[in-house]
């Protein structure tokens, strides 16, 4: 428990926007699938629009995306593409 008191804690913002917009967009993901739509489409349509209509109010999941902005969920999702799919 001291090493701990005497130790300095690393606390990233970036790092937690990161994670909010990941838990969020599969949320989001979750819901449009329930409800037996494209979630790749849905999400295409509202990143170029705008529109929130492009996801669906079902689990809250219109109100859940409107909590980050477009920019940040489509960095996300680059990032994670690019992280999944690097040639090793």
């Amino acid at each position: 428990m001291t090493d701990k008191m005497n130790s300095t804690m690393k606390f990233s913002i970036e790092q937690e926007k990161e994670e909010k917009a990941k838990e969020i967009i599969l949320q989001v993901y979750e819901a449009l699938e329930k409800k037996g739509y494209n979630p790749v489409n849905q999400f295409v349509g509202y990143i170029l629009s705008g529109d929130p209509s492009y996801i669906t109010s079902h689990e809250g999941a219109r109100g859940l995306i409107r909590k980050i902005e477009r920019d940040e969920m489509l960095e996300e999702m680059v990032r994670d593409y690019i992280k999944n799919n690097q040639q090793k």
